[in-house]
């Protein structure tokens, strides 16, 4: 099986090589050949097979046709700008986001055009394709509102992985994620960063900064559920899908405050200490317009799980990425 995955070097990209790697096949079939995609160059693994690393930009019009050049049966498309720096940028994101996505889809359709092909496509969209007005708890048959411009590029890319696959030219699946915590490594310019940083940095002694209020409700998966999503996306029969092919992921609903008690029941009151409470309006007035809970029963009919309590998801976070500076400590 030829496999690509675009956004390899992002977080979530790299994590999903090591779990395919890992695995070593989707569906049985064995992984021969991997070729991973992203604006900075893609780590180079080891693997028994073949595999290509390979620097991309996604929002030229060439790049879609170039990356299935080598016709991959599976595509991982986890390539976004993300909603801060889309909000603050607008014509960068619709450049990737929206024209970068649909330049993929259009150089799939065009390869098909040529000789038969329909891969496998599986597209990470977001719950900012939601927003208000909206009921406490939203089901997948939510109309889509986003007050952001990442949460309509993604929404816009939901409404043509539905048509190019009721047209036939691939078989695709969007899976739309929870805010990931605790995202690893540096903060990035998303809004929802600040949901992983008060975890992550007092878990290692450093301070975080909390801009909103204690009572902001949100929707959370952990890094390692997201991977689980698109593995198990991937091998999923897509027919029981019918022409509604984007699915709201399983998560966990909570309060700011509940993930801060989580963060003392782990590591204790000194941890909880290094949050600084310092209000930021713009990033307010982001997360206010965004989904608190979902009705996931359609994603766990499906076989997606994800995490039960924020201390599993700090948990998660202490065995994936600190274990190793927790032994060395001890």
């Amino acid at each position: 099986m030829k496999i690509l995955i675009i956004g390899a070097a992002g977080m979530i990209g790299r994590k999903l090589v090591r779990a395919l790697l890992t695995q070593g096949e989707i569906s049985g079939k064995a992984i021969n050949r991997l070729v991973l995609a992203d604006i900075t160059m893609p780590e180079k693994p080891e693997f028994a097979g073949e595999i290509e690393t390979v620097v991309a930009d996604l929002s030229l019009p060439e790049t879609g046709a170039a990356l299935i050049q080598s016709r991959p049966d599976l595509i991982f498309h986890l390539a976004a700008i993300v909603s801060g720096e889309a909000e603050v940028d607008f014509d960068k994101g619709y450049a990737v986001n929206l024209d970068g996505t649909r330049s993929l889809f259009e150089a799939i359709r065009q390869a098909g055009l040529k000789e038969p092909y329909t891969p496998k496509v599986v597209f990470t969209s977001s719950i900012a394709v939601f927003g208000e007005p909206l009921p406490e708890v939203i089901s997948d048959t939510q109309c889509l509102t986003p007050l952001t411009s990442y949460g309509t590029q993604k929404a816009i890319c939901e409404l043509l992985l539905a048509d190019y696959s009721r047209k036939g030219f691939f078989d695709g699946i969007g899976i739309r994620l929870p805010t990931i915590s605790i995202r690893p490594g540096k903060p990035n310019k998303a809004a929802s960063g600040f949901f992983s940083s008060i975890l992550r940095e007092p878990l290692i002694g450093q301070e975080a900064v909390l801009p909103v209020s204690e009572t902001v409700r949100h929707w959370f998966a952990s890094p390692r559920a997201a991977v689980k999503f698109l593995l198990h996306a991937a091998e999923l029969d897509t027919a029981p899908l019918g022409h509604q092919r984007s699915i709201t992921m399983p998560g966990l609903c909570a309060t700011v405050g509940e993930e801060i008690e989580a963060l003392r029941r782990v590591a204790g009151e000194d941890a909880v200490k290094l949050i600084r409470r310092e209000p930021n309006a713009a990033i307010a007035d982001i997360v206010a317009g965004w989904p608190q809970g979902f009705d996931a029963r359609r994603a766990e009919a499906l076989g997606f799980k994800s995490e039960n309590s924020f201390d599993d998801i700090i948990r998660v976070h202490i065995e994936d990425e600190l274990q190793n500076n927790i032994a060395e400590r001890a």
